[in-house]
């Protein structure tokens, strides 16, 4: 049982990490790497902004 649960686990994370549901997460490990000197965007604000920019310059997508 506990190897079916381990696998729903690691195929919902999978997933999330296709719809990039994990983004925000990526961010603050980018942000963290060496040579950035202001605070990192809190999570409203980095989802605002990943908004605003996907609205100006659309890219390919499904919707």
């Amino acid at each position: 049982m506990n190897a079916v649960l381990a696998g729903l686990r690691g195929f919902a994370g999978y997933l999330g990490g296709v719809l990039g549901a994990d983004a925000y997460q990526k961010y603050l490990a980018h942000h963290e790497a060496p040579g950035h000197t202001g605070a990192p965007l809190t999570e409203r604000e980095f989802w605002r902004d990943r908004s605003d920019r996907q609205e100006a310059a659309p890219q390919g997508r499904c919707c």
